[in-house]
């Protein structure tokens, strides 16, 4: 507290304990903005996982697709043949 001044001392006063009380909140402030950074930035890893797996069911499954037209649009005979020449050699 300041000593005498124009201003009323519970004036003074009540402006010292709000300084102190914004001090004393700090460290808890602090701590809640580094617990919801934290829990913001897994969230975007659980995410990013979640959606890198999707695109890769997505990339499985449209090769497995690929390799089955593959090999329906074989024909049998040229399979054939080429499989008795293979024998031949």
């Amino acid at each position: 507290m300041a000593f005498p001044t124009s201003v009323n001392n519970q004036i003074t006063d009540s402006v010292s304990q709000v300084n102190v009380k914004v001090l004393g909140d700090a460290p808890a402030i602090a701590m809640g903005n580094l617990y919801q950074a934290t829990a913001q930035a897994l969230a975007n890893a659980a995410h990013n996982a979640t959606a890198a797996q999707h695109q890769t069911n997505i990339m499985a499954q449209a090769a497995t697709t690929m390799g089955v037209a593959i090999l329906y649009s074989l024909n049998a005979g040229a399979t054939g043949r080429a499989t008795k020449k293979i024998g031949k050699a």
